[in-house]
C-alpha cells in the first residue's frame, strides 16, 4: 500500500511536471496565448489545439479550420430525409480537445451556455449542441488570431437597460 501511494504521489508530481511545460509552450506561441485566453480553454486542452493546428496558414477560412477541428457538421440529406453528420478527416485529437474546451466554456460563459440551452431546446442532443456552440466559438477564434487579440466577453445593453452615451445620444 505504502509502495502505491508513493508511485501515484510520483506520478501526481510529474504530471504537474507535464502540464507546466506545457504551460510554457503555450504561452511562447502567439496562437496559444490567443487560445489559452478563452475562459475554459486549460493548459492541456490548448497545448492540444495548438500542437495539431500548428500555424494557422494552414487553413485558407475560418470553415476549413472548424472542419479540420471536427466543429462543422456535414449534410448527410436526401429527398425528405434531413441529417447531418460529422466529416471522417477530422483531427481526432483536434476534435476531442475542442470539445473538451468548449464544454468547459459553456460552463464559463453565459453567452455561451445560453447559445447551448437554446440549441438543445430546438432539438439537438447534447453532442450536436456542443459542436454548434464549438462552431461558433470557432467564428470567434478566427478573427481573434488573424488580428492577434485576445479573447474577451462581449458587455451586452439591452434596450431597457441604462445603454452608452453613443445609444442615448441617437
Amino acid at each position: 500500500m505504502k509502495e502505491d501511494t508513493r508511485w501515484l504521489l510520483e506520478l501526481k508530481e510529474r504530471i504537474a511536471g507535464l502540464e507546466e511545460r506545457i504551460k510554457e509552450l503555450s504561452e511562447s506561441s502567439p496562437l496559444g496565448r490567443r487560445i489559452g485566453s478563452i475562459p475554459g480553454f486549460g493548459v492541456v486542452s490548448t497545448g492540444e489545439l495548438v500542437g495539431e493546428i500548428g500555424t494557422m496558414d494552414r487553413f485558407d477560412s475560418e470553415s476549413s479550420l472548424a472542419m479540420y477541428l471536427g466543429m462543422a457538421p456535414l449534410d448527410n440529406s436526401s429527398g425528405s430525409y434531413q441529417a447531418t453528420k460529422t466529416a471522417r478527416q477530422v483531427n481526432r485529437r483536434s476534435r476531442m480537445a475542442m470539445m473538451t474546451a468548449t464544454m468547459r466554456h459553456i460552463l464559463r460563459v453565459e453567452e455561451s451556455r445560453s447559445y447551448y440551452e437554446k440549441k438543445r431546446n430546438e432539438g439537438k442532443t447534447y453532442h450536436q449542441a456542443v459542436r454548434a456552440t464549438g462552431r461558433r466559438l470557432v467564428r470567434v477564434i478566427w478573427p481573434m488570431v488573424r488580428r492577434g487579440e485576445d479573447y474577451h466577453i462581449r458587455q451586452l445593453h439591452h434596450l431597457t437597460e441604462n445603454p452608452p452615451e453613443s445609444v442615448a445620444s441617437s
